[in-house]
């Protein structure tokens, strides 16, 4: 079909760290065009000019998406933004590329399938990238404090004080007898743990200021143990908190929630059914395969189990979702192991 199409559009972009893909489609999901594009926001214009007025766009949330996003919104397009573990079952198929999956997420957004993520605006994602950024710069000041008490642990060290980094332990670090490559990385990690504590202090006093005046900000500190940092990163990380209906949508968005995984009562009837017809055959096979005493010992064909001449009728056709299978139910014949086995495939539910 013709690019110059006039109906509301559907596009799907595959984004990557320098190209691109964007597949075109209509409403019911006529192919219109496939183009591969550098990651410019010049290109990208150049190809949302042919979507039409308005169209639909979704892309994942993917490495380095926040450029394409905004640059999508200033271009009048609607943007929804594909959570990477909704779409994850893309790396199960046989056939994988960037067309496929540009033309795939396209199909779940046009179907109302599509698994979106909140898109959050630049000002709450200039406040994520402080408080995160913070959080790296503390996990590194760890990682550096941990290998100084590595260094002292293996030097036979004891290391008296709760805090190594408080004026007693500094007035260690300084005294102790250590030998010249261990004195040296200590003092290098001793370097760089003062030069993390001045930025972990000015962002600390740069989130500090950006949120004095947020309310949720102030109200979320009157909670025990919430101090300044955690309040931050509550705020940055919840942002909107208006796009929660109840408390247990937020509860459920941070994880604190129980994970649920109901299997049909179906199968588990089918699983526990075959467990009990086959364990006599898997007793006598037991029994048959042990050496006589007195005799050498050999290894004996197998003659049933899960599989052989005791498994065409492994599972009940039908049956109902718990119970167990009445005498009157099944039916038993002999195998070649001597161990009966039902013959009838309707186990009904007794009472």
């Amino acid at each position: 079909m013709s690019g110059a199409y006039e109906g509301k559009q559907i596009v799907g972009m595959d984004l990557h760290r320098r190209r691109s893909v964007l597949v075109r489609m209509t409403e019911s999901g006529e192919h219109l065009e496939t183009v591969r594009i550098s990651n410019d926001p010049e290109y990208l214009r150049a190809v949302m000019a042919r979507a039409g007025e308005a169209p639909d766009v979704v892309l994942e949330a993917a490495y380095g998406w926040y450029w394409a996003a905004d640059t999508l919104a200033e271009l009048g397009a609607h943007v929804h933004l594909a959570h990477p573990l909704g779409v994850k079952m893309f790396s199960y198929r046989r056939v994988k590329n960037d067309q496929r999956d540009a033309a795939d997420l396209a199909d779940l957004l046009r179907m109302g399938r599509l698994p979106e993520a909140w898109i959050a605006p630049p000002a709450c994602r200039e406040l994520r990238g402080w408080v995160r950024h913070r959080a790296k710069l503390v996990g590194l000041r760890s990682s550096l404090k941990c290998q100084v008490h590595a260094v002292l642990a293996g030097a036979g060290v004891p290391v008296l004080m709760s805090d190594l980094f408080s004026p007693g332990g500094q007035d260690l670090l300084a005294h102790v007898a250590l030998t010249a490559e261990s004195r040296a990385r200590v003092d290098s990690a001793l370097r760089l743990i003062a030069g993390l504590d001045f930025e972990i202090e000015l962002f600390g006093k740069l989130l500090a200021n950006r949120l004095r005046t947020d309310r949720g900000y102030l109200a979320i500190q009157a909670i025990p143990g919430v101090g300044p940092v955690l309040a931050a990163v509550f705020v940055a990380e919840i942002g909107d908190i208006a796009r929660f209906t109840r408390p247990a949508q937020l509860a459920s968005w941070a994880g604190l929630t129980p994970k649920h995984h109901d299997e049909s009562p179906w199968v588990r009837w089918r699983l526990l059914a075959l467990e009990t017809r086959m364990e006599p055959c898997r007793r006598s096979s037991r029994r048959a395969g042990r050496p006589r005493a007195g005799t050498p010992s050999r290894r004996r064909p197998r003659r049933c189990g899960w599989s052989g001449r005791c498994g065409p009728s492994w599972a009940p056709s039908t049956a109902r979702s718990s119970g167990w299978p009445s005498s009157s139910a099944t039916g038993s014949s002999r195998c070649g192991c001597g161990s009966g086995r039902p013959t009838s495939t309707t186990v009904t539910n007794p009472g």
